[in-house]
């Protein structure tokens, strides 16, 4: 007769350690990145803490938002610049994006984004100054780097120590991703970040989208040339953005197909969007009076984002008096000088629980920027959009989630208080936009293994591992002409014309052979009767 069950304890225990998935203990080391990036790529360390690695974070002693009371090994190194330095150039650089937006590489190249980005880019050499840290690094034998890309110093110290990285972004400046992977993306249907094209493009569009292709690969050198410069004499040799960018071992994709458009990908790419989606909590009681006192009509959340929270006077006036014109109560964080014409039924805070906010059920719209963050904790909670991008990824994302119905672009640059209005009242009244967020959240949350944990999965496999040599493509041993077959197609080319050449030759040969001498023959026929 079989048991009914275990007797024992013992059984059930060895189950739950295999079903934890306990993983034997190494050696990481993280470089993270300033600002909101940090957010996400923190819980990922922390709970590689909570598993048992000993982790070493290097981070500059200048930040905005790099924690340094986690439970690990903190090393900071001095920069060149002042935390008033970089608040500074961060304001002029927020600014301009109120003005004008930056549609491709050269517009980039010759904004102000470019001195913002130098000033990133040059910590890395002060990393690099100070050789007991990088004495102290060498020494340490990690088993792997835990990077973000985006001002290349993770990837400059994978370089310089040899050491697998694993990659933690939602996307790279220029076509660097796509070649670093060595991943197909076809300009038929997979539009530029900047651009801000959907992939079913017009004939126009696919025009342009070769066009800022081409640009990327002419200017983008130029951005990051300090960067690569600082690369090369670290390094001592020099180095393009190929060599640094080609030798990841796993890309960590903040984004997913319920975002992103379909195209092709690589096997070393893994995706975490909605990494950042965690279980509302409780809200503090000084939110959750102001939900209560909403009554039926609930309210709406507008935040742009932890970088920025001051606006151009003149803008936030004609934001301040459509959001008056609803009858929701309006949750704005906002941090700057109050609009005078400011309603009774807007809050001004300085800050706010986002994602808590997004998960009560009141919540009727959300006014975002479009940053990755606040689009999946939108998709997570089933919040429709009105969407106001700014720079970097947010254009493409925005026209992402319209794409989908899932919320209302509006330019910041041209929209007038009634545009802003219209949007609001769209996504709130219009049941198609809260239809199709919920779809998407549905579609985001079916899924085997939660971001996190695959993210964690991917870093415990490439420390175990010291790599992923078997994800990376031949490809990256090809030259240009070999990788799109140039050489196969010129020989079979050159056999073709042969043959080609070969036939006519031959058939030129038999026609005189068959022609020509009964011509010669009637000729001479007439010849002799005159």
């Amino acid at each position: 007769m079989a048991r009914a069950g275990w007797t024992s304890p013992v059984p059930l225990c060895v189950c739950l350690l295999l079903t934890c998935g306990f993983a034997e203990a190494g050696k990481l080391l993280v470089v993270p990145m300033d600002g909101s990036h940090w957010f996400t790529m923190q819980s990922v360390v922390e709970k590689l803490i909570l598993r048992g690695h000993e982790v070493v974070v290097v981070m500059p002693e200048v930040s905005w938002q790099l924690e340094r009371s986690l439970n690990c090994t903190v090393k900071t190194y001095s920069t060149s610049y002042t935390l008033e330095d970089q608040n500074r150039e961060f304001m002029v650089f927020a600014h301009a994006q109120w003005k004008a937006h930056a549609q491709s590489i050269f517009s980039l190249l010759m904004s102000s984004s470019s001195v913002f980005l130098d000033l990133f880019f040059s910590h890395c050499r002060s990393l690099f100054n100070d050789r007991k840290l990088v004495e102290y690094l060498k020494e340490s034998s990690f088993d792997a780097v835990f990077l973000d890309p985006f001002d290349t110093c993770g990837l400059i110290v994978a370089k310089y120590f040899s050491l697998p990285s694993v990659v933690f972004t939602r996307g790279i400046f220029c076509h660097y991703l796509e070649e670093g992977a060595q991943c197909p993306a076809p300009l038929s249907y997979v539009p530029n970040d900047l651009l801000g094209f959907s992939d079913a493009m017009t004939f126009k569009e696919r025009v342009w989208n070769h066009i800022v292709h081409l640009e990327d690969h002419l200017f983008c050198q130029y951005l990051f040339r300090n960067a690569l410069e600082i690369a090369s004499e670290i390094l001592q040799t020099p180095v393009t953005a190929y060599d640094l960018y080609s030798h990841t071992s796993i890309w960590l994709l903040r984004t997913d197909f319920v975002l992103d458009y379909p195209k092709p990908v690589m096997p070393n790419m893994i995706f975490i969007g909605g990494i950042n989606c965690h279980k509302g909590k409780p809200l503090p009681m000084e939110f959750e009076a102001y939900i209560n006192a909403s009554g039926e009509h609930g309210i709406v959340i507008f935040s742009l984002g932890s970088m920025v929270s001051e606006i151009p006077e003149k803008k936030a006036m004609a934001i301040a008096d459509a959001l008056g014109k609803i009858p929701q109560t309006v949750l704005w964080r906002y941090t700057g000088t109050r609009p005078s014409n400011l309603a009774n039924n807007t809050i001004l805070v300085k800050w706010l629980p986002q994602n808590d906010l997004l998960g009560h059920p009141m919540t009727r719209a959300f006014i975002t920027h479009a940053g990755s963050h606040g689009i999946y904790e939108s998709i997570c909670n089933g919040v429709p959009m009105v969407m106001m991008p700014l720079f970097g990824d947010q254009m493409d994302n925005a026209k992402r989630m319209e794409t989908k119905g899932a919320g209302v672009t509006l330019n910041v640059l041209e929209m007038t208080s009634e545009d802003l209005e219209n949007a609001l009242k769209a996504v709130i009244n219009d049941k198609s936009y809260k239809e199709n967020i919920i779809r998407l959240s549905s579609l985001h949350k079916d899924r085997p293994v939660e971001p996190l944990d695959l993210a964690v999965f991917w870093v415990e496999f490439v420390m175990r591992h010291k790599g992923a040599p078997h994800l990376r493509p031949a490809a990256h041993d090809l030259t240009w002409y070999q990788y799109h077959s140039l050489d196969v197609i010129g020989f079979l080319l050159a056999v073709v014309l042969t043959v080609a050449f070969i036939t006519f030759k031959c058939c030129a040969y038999g026609y005189r052979k068959c022609f020509g001498k009964k011509g010669r023959v009637k000729k001479a026929h007439k010849s002799k009767t005159h």
